[in-house]
């Protein structure tokens, strides 16, 4: 028991670096992107083309392939994305759903059906691990990967907090997030702010195609899954919480876990029934909150984290204010 929940956590921070570009997409520009779990292919794909055809290490391959999909990102938005922003729902989740079966597609045609790892060229790194002390959890071994994608998940949400929070271009990220016509009046680019946020979107979606193609296997049509445990993992914590997405993938990595204790079948169940019990709770309190009746007795304060947001927008931390009005230009 104590080693699945070890191993869930570990993998929580898996599952919150791959759902963090999926939530900062759709609370910026409000566009579910279905493409999202095969941009991360992409990047897994790419960086082991660079490992195996031209002989790089892994961590260069990633310094490259990072930014060049950061590039591709901006460039999505630039030329696909923001065609589609003012035509409602449906289009965007179409021109989602047709660029992921290019992407698809695309690797297929160039990578074969053959699942591939970075394993090899990790070396002894892949499998390396740590055994707790005797004292501590019965001697627990625990990988060396894992821990340190914990790690990395923990710093890519501190960086993405901080610079939403002390830089120019996070101001005017949650600014255009929480209203774009006020933004506009305030003299923000909202295009110029929408590259930068898909561009830094589909960066996260490729570091997490890499950590799975580090630790496990990739293939073409592998995408769709990491969209849906993605999409599950952003419900489960909050819709536009960073650090909720950390605590949501912890939630998704401990349900499978505790899934797999009971059956084989169980580890991919396990998360799915969390989801869809989040989900059901979130929206019984939609509901109820909407006939102004509270769901939960007053000595149930702790659940109120579930109800859904009044406003999807990226939480601002206390006094921090959108960027000032351009001179002559009143809001």
């Amino acid at each position: 028991m104590t080693d699945a929940l070890v191993q869930g956590v570990l993998l929580g921070g898996y599952y919150a670096v791959l759902a963090a570009g999926l939530s900062l997409m759709f609370g910026v520009m409000r566009i579910i992107n279905l493409a999202h779990g095969d941009l991360a292919m992409a990047g897994a794909f790419g960086v082991l083309a660079l490992v195996a055809q031209a002989g790089w290490s892994p961590w260069a391959a990633v310094a490259v392939v990072l930014p060049a999909m950061a590039l591709v990102g901006a460039l999505l938005q630039r030329f696909v994305l923001a065609r589609t922003l003012r035509a409602g729902l449906l289009l965007p989740l179409l021109v989602t759903f047709g660029l992921g079966t290019l992407v698809q597609n695309a690797l297929y045609g160039g990578f074969g059906s053959e699942a591939r790892s970075l394993a090899d060229a990790l070396g002894p790194f892949a499998w390396a691990s740590w055994t707790l002390p005797g004292d501590f959890a019965g001697g627990l071994t625990v990988g060396q990967l894992p821990v340190l994608t914990f790690v990395l998940a923990v710093v890519v949400l501190a960086g993405l907090q901080a610079l939403l929070a002390c830089t120019r271009l996070g101001r005017a990220i949650r600014a255009a997030a929480s209203d774009p016509e006020a933004a506009a009046l305030c003299g923000i680019d909202a295009a110029r702010v929408h590259r930068a946020a898909a561009a830094i979107a589909v960066a996260l979606a490729a570091l997490a195609g890499v950590l799975l193609a580090m630790r496990a296997t990739v293939e073409p049509y592998g995408g769709p899954l990491l969209l849906i445990q993605a999409f599950e993992a952003v419900v489960i914590g909050g819709i536009g919480s960073l650090w909720g997405t950390l605590v949501g993938g912890v939630l998704l990595g401990v349900a499978q876990s505790l899934g797999a204790l009971i059956s084989p079948h169980g580890f991919q169940l396990g998360g799915h029934l969390l989801f869809l019990a989040v989900l059901g709770a979130r929206l019984w309190l939609q509901y109820r909150h909407g006939l102004g009746r509270g769901a939960w007795p007053a000595w149930l304060p702790s659940l109120a984290w579930l109800a859904w947001p009044k406003r999807l927008t990226w939480r601002a931390p206390r006094g921090a204010g959108a960027p000032a009005p351009r001179q002559g230009v009143q809001p």
